[in-house]
């Protein structure tokens, strides 16, 4: 009897001690992240029949286990996994909209300061020092725009390198995974009980840490072994083999860096967008957000280079000449070239480039052309809308989207494809490629001037020029008084005649045509078969005295040092809606990209700031199950050590009673 309660009291006491250290590791890791708080589980000996009945011979320990709720720790991974991808793309958009904020905001400021001194020419055309300023203001304008691009440049390999960091990190989570999933697996201890709780608390603790970067979806066998995935289903830890995720170069585009995961055999592209957490967002910004922002900056340069070079190509500069581009032509071989790229995988020769022919219809969108036997057919990115391309002889597509897809050389096989950007370095290869300030064509060449005695609301103007020089030459030296006069030749109806009064009468007819009232006439002059110099616009009601009263024109040579008449359509490019089929102005569409971005980056902070508190809920009530509570933790230490002080007290009666027995027989 002694003995028995003696082994009773040792239970206990063996029992408390382990509760005990239990407690205290509770205690010792309440700060240790990722976690599991334990429990030691209790039960009770089997009694020993003694005279008919059961005398009760202590306890022992069952099983150290984890206090785990997988449904909590599942609703925690989930809201990781999106709190990872919200608050990576806020960070993102933010770093994107404080470069927009400021270096857009330089390039508006350009903008302006650069028409102001158009202006100021304008006014002052002989004024070399506003000129010289003109130019200046020309150079910083192109400057801008170049360094907002370099400030992408900058943001795309900040998140390619993000991207290739978070990839290592990932194939390191996978290594330490399929360890742990080892030692699980060769632990001759895992049954039903006796888990290794803390080296599951460190896999858990390894996958909620994935979590941040991708979803995660994990199933445990038997044997407590995990298979984890990642994104859509893509295994990244089978059991005890290890995956590694690496960055590869992107094809056609090397700096759109690509996902791929491997194994021992074999080798899989991952589509990132698809990923989910943190890697995902990093995707979406720099496929979707920073490639819209540098298009819409690429769409601006062009336009601004375009329009300003048409208006140059259209007056005389000092010297009488016509006026060269200011900035650098948007059709050079080097930007054609660079908006088309041809992906590693065709099969066929085929060299390709893209000239723009229509701002105004010009998108930001991304395009893909493929080859499919017999057509191109071309697809928007975008939109996934497709069109079959039409040939115009001999190696010239338009694409309907104002630019016109050109076979440069060699032949196609079919499935070859071809991606577009229209406007692909445009800001970064932006330059001022006028070299003197007299070479700045202020002065028109050619104008119209109404003839005194004409009293209708009819109208000629100058609608176009192609060559000044010509235009000035078809003027005033080949026809020295080139008129035009209109006339009704029956209701609603007007006739136009273009001759030269400084001819002996009757001057011959230069060119001659009808037109409907409310509608107009553009005239080519010459008339072909001659190349024209410039176009006239007649319009209106020209409707004169009498029924052969006839409405008189003269166009004169314009040219002077004090004509800044083209000055002033240069000037008046910057109110011109040219963005957007004629709906946005340069201005417009800065400030809509500019306000763009910031939208979106407030929009992000929005939802960071919604998963950040979805995240917080999941992980509190995961903590109301699995944390440690100090203060029972205090209140077990207590007593479990008045158990183990009991057992001890067990103990010392026992070995009273058992010396009390030893004296009895002696």
């Amino acid at each position: 009897m002694t003995v028995s309660l003696y082994q009773t009291g040792v239970s206990g006491l063996l029992a408390a001690q382990q509760q005990l250290a239990t407690t205290g590791h509770n205690i010792a890791n309440v700060n240790t992240e990722g976690y599991n708080r334990q429990r030691t589980e209790q039960n009770t000996l089997l009694g020993h029949n003694y005279g008919g009945n059961y005398i009760g011979t202590g306890t022992y320990v069952d099983d150290i286990v984890r206090i785990y709720d997988q449904f909590a720790y599942k609703e925690q991974l989930i809201n990781q996994s999106n709190l990872g991808n919200a608050d990576t793309l806020h960070k993102d958009l933010t770093n994107l909209n404080q470069v927009m904020s400021t270096a857009g905001t330089s390039v508006m400021n350009g903008i302006d300061s650069f028409y102001q001194t158009m202006n100021g020419i304008a006014d002052n055309p002989s004024d070399l020092g506003l000129r010289s300023i003109a130019l200046s203001q020309a150079n910083i304008l192109a400057s801008d725009f170049r360094s907002l691009s370099q400030n992408f440049d900058q943001l795309e390999k900040s998140v390619n390198g993000e991207i290739e960091q978070m990839v290592s990190k990932i194939s390191q989570i996978s290594f330490e995974i399929a360890k742990i999933n080892e030692q699980v697996l060769t632990d001759s201890g895992i049954t039903t009980n006796g888990q290794p709780n803390d080296v599951l608390d460190k896999r858990d603790q390894l996958i909620h840490e994935l979590g941040e970067y991708t979803n995660v979806s994990a199933i445990e066998d038997q044997n407590g072994v995990m298979t984890v995935m990642i994104g859509s289903g893509a295994t990244l830890v089978a059991g005890i083999t290890p995956l590694s995720l690496s960055v590869r170069a992107g094809d056609p585009d090397p700096l759109k860096t690509e996902l791929q995961i491997s194994g021992p055999n074999s080798t899989v592209a991952l589509n990132g967008a698809v990923l989910g957490g943190a890697l995902a967002a990093k995707m979406e910004f720099r496929d979707e957000h920073l490639a819209e922002t540098r298009a819409d900056i690429d769409r601006l340069a062009m336009a601004i280079s375009h329009s300003l070079n048409s208006a140059q190509n259209k007056g005389l500069d000092l010297n009488e000449q016509q006026g060269l581009n200011l900035f650098t032509d948007i059709n050079t071989t080097a930007l054609m070239e660079g908006r088309v790229l041809t992906p590693s995988k065709n099969n066929g020769t085929v060299s390709a480039s893209v000239e723009i022919t229509d701002l105004g219809l010009l998108t930001t969108d991304e395009y893909q052309v493929k080859y499919d036997g017999t057509n191109y057919v071309m697809t928007n990115m975008n939109t996934l809308s497709s069109t079959v391309l039409t040939l115009t002889p001999p190696n010239r597509y338009d694409s309907g989207q104002g630019f016109d897809f050109v076979i440069d050389s060699g032949a196609p096989v079919a499935d070859d494809v071809f991606v577009i950007r229209p406007g692909e370095n445009s800001s970064a290869l932006m330059k001022v490629t006028l070299t003197s300030e007299l070479g700045i064509a202020a002065s028109s060449a050619v104008e119209v001037k109404t003839s005194e005695n004409n009293v209708s609301d009819g109208f000629m103007s100058i609608s176009e020029v192609y060559d000044p020089v010509a235009a000035r030459n078809f003027t005033d030296t080949l026809n020295s008084g080139l008129t035009v006069d209109v006339y009704e030749s029956a209701p609603g109806t007007y006739t136009y005649r273009v001759y030269d009064s400084g001819n002996p009468p009757p001057a011959p007819t230069i060119s001659t045509g009808t037109f409907a009232s409310g509608s107009s006439a553009l005239v080519d002059l010459p008339p072909l078969p001659s190349s024209p110099a410039f176009q006239i616009e007649i319009g209106g009601d020209p409707i004169g005295q009498g029924s052969l009263a006839r409405e008189t024109y003269t166009i004169v040579d314009a040219f002077g040092i004090g004509n800044g008449d083209n000055a002033v359509q240069m000037a008046l490019t910057q109110e011109q809606g040219i963005l957007n089929n004629g709906k946005e102005t340069f201005g417009q569409g800065m400030a809509i990209s500019i306000a763009g971005v910031g939208s979106k980056a407030k929009s992000a902070e929005l939802v960071a700031s919604t998963a950040e508190s979805l995240y917080t809920q999941a992980f509190n009530r995961n903590q109301e199950i699995s944390g440690v509570n100090l203060d029972e933790e205090a209140a077990n230490m207590l007593k479990f050590q008045q158990a183990y002080q009991a057992a001890s007290q067990i103990i010392s009666t026992a070995n009273t009673l058992f010396d009390t027995i030893l004296n009895a027989v002696r």
